[in-house]
């Protein structure tokens, strides 16, 4: 078996079983998009989760149409929600900083993540999203299913080009 199929494999593992007892995931085999690091359980790389493709396309997929404040109309989005990965890590925190290429970071309450079907997309309309048109990751709120969060407070949460999320 090759080392990409053992790496999924494991991720799998990982995904579908109960809560584990801190311990190491297998390290990315590709270009790492996303590292979640602080109150987390399972690590691979100096305490800190380093995720490429392959291991974030391990988690359940999933599909959201909803207007953003920086498109034009619906847009429809494609990717895994934020606490289906956080559960996976084991985080445990109550505020998750999210940081993007460029640098900008904004503090997201965990609790918008249970609250909300909050996405990371890689995708819009069909198409993967790239470092040129916000991607390769986009947090994504469900903005027309909830009144509340057409609120300004929430557009800043939207961080594309997100590429780390720290848990406290």
């Amino acid at each position: 078996m090759k080392a990409t199929q053992s790496a999924l494999l494991l991720w799998g593992v990982l995904l579908a079983a109960p809560p584990l007892a801190a311990g190491p995931l297998p390290p990315p085999s590709g270009e790492v998009i996303l590292t979640v690091s602080g109150a987390i359980g399972l690590t691979n790389v100096d305490d800190e989760a380093r995720l490429d493709a392959h291991m974030l396309a391990a988690l359940p997929r999933e599909r959201l149409t909803t207007h953003t404040s920086v498109t034009d109309g619906p847009q429809t989005f494609e990717g895994f929600l934020a606490r289906d990965l956080l559960a996976a890590l084991q985080a445990k925190g109550e505020t998750v900083t999210a940081r993007a290429l460029n640098d900008y970071l904004t503090e997201i309450p965990a609790a918008d993540f249970e609250r909300y079907d909050v996405m990371l997309a890689d995708t819009m309309n069909g198409e993967r999203l790239t470092r040129r048109d916000k991607g390769p990751l986009w947090i994504v709120y469900p903005r027309d299913a909830h009144a509340e969060l057409q609120d300004i407070r929430y557009d800043y949460r939207w961080v594309w080009q997100l590429r780390q999320l720290e848990i406290e």
